[in-house]
């Protein structure tokens, strides 16, 4: 056995189809399209979501209430998770409490009052909660609204 004598197993390799080539092909006539129609036809593209002429299912299901394109997310972090994953004294950012998988990896943060804070912190985050900021300050704490 070497290189020379190396070859496909029985099966594996087999000429292509040549449709529409004539009757002696025996792929001749309608190429196996079938009998007429808009698949039957070249150039034939269905748009997405095509149904056969069906109503598609998109326009079928109603539509409610408003979308706004603009909306901001946000991944939310709360106080008492702060207070027990951090000691005091440090500044917390985005960074760290991505590092600390607290939050996802992209998006603005925003912290929110759940819990109570012992401790005093530098907390620097995209968005803050009413209740979050009073709670920070009143613990000795600063808030810092990153843009």
């Amino acid at each position: 056995m070497d290189l020379s004598n190396l070859r496909p197993p029985r099966g594996a390799k087999h000429s292509k189809k040549r449709v529409g080539r004539g009757q002696g092909s025996g792929q001749g006539a309608q190429a196996g399209r079938g009998h007429k129609g808009a698949k039957s036809r070249s150039g034939f593209k269905h748009k997405r979501g095509f149904e056969g002429g069906q109503m598609p299912l998109h326009r079928r299901v109603p539509k409610r209430g408003f979308h706004n394109p603009f909306r901001k997310e946000y991944d939310v972090v709360n106080l008492d998770t702060i207070a027990e994953r951090f000691d005091a004294g440090t500044e917390i950012t985005p960074e760290l409490l991505r590092e600390r998988g607290l939050v996802g990896r992209t998006g603005a943060i925003k912290v929110l009052a759940r819990g109570d804070i012992g401790k005093a912190f530098t907390v620097k985050a995209h968005k803050f909660s009413g209740k979050a900021a009073e709670k920070i300050a009143a613990a000795g704490g600063t808030t810092e609204v990153l843009a």
